[in-house]
């Protein structure tokens, strides 16, 4: 009987998580974040800042898979199946500057499509624990 218990307080605790996660719907669901993953990659090619790291990265997989992680990582059901950002970014040598070229970036998509300031910074604090596997310099 314990071990139920404890597997349906498991469950609740797991549940819970997602349960009151408002910040998929809050940036206006998949499509929305899709739109904002593309506007993001577009972003990036055209930033004089980061625009070379792009040179040999095949675009139109590339907003797939920021399309699956944007929706992962704001609560949505997406699953994202691209490799880990310590992977991603291995060798790339990327310093804070890039990284804040990117979040600019990021944000400049997010206003494009609409998103409030609020919702935007929630998002961003989700993201923000990649800058240490993205950072290597």
């Amino acid at each position: 009987m314990k071990k139920i218990a404890l597997a349906f307080a498991v469950s609740l605790l797991a549940g819970a998580a997602h349960a009151d996660d408002t910040l998929f719907a809050d940036m206006g669901g998949k499509d929305v974040i899709t739109k904002v993953a593309n506007d993001t990659a577009d972003n990036f090619l055209a930033d004089p800042r980061i625009k070379d790291t792009f040179d040999n990265t095949n675009m139109d997989r590339f907003k797939v898979l920021l399309a699956e992680q944007f929706c992962q990582v704001a609560g949505g059901d997406c699953k994202y199946t691209g490799r880990t950002m310590k992977e991603t970014h291995k060798g790339l040598h990327l310093t804070n500057a890039d990284f804040n070229a990117v979040v600019e970036d990021l944000q400049k998509a997010m206003d494009k499509e609409g998103i409030g300031f609020a919702t935007q910074n929630r998002f961003l604090a989700r993201l923000a624990p990649m800058q240490h596997d993205i950072v290597t310099k």
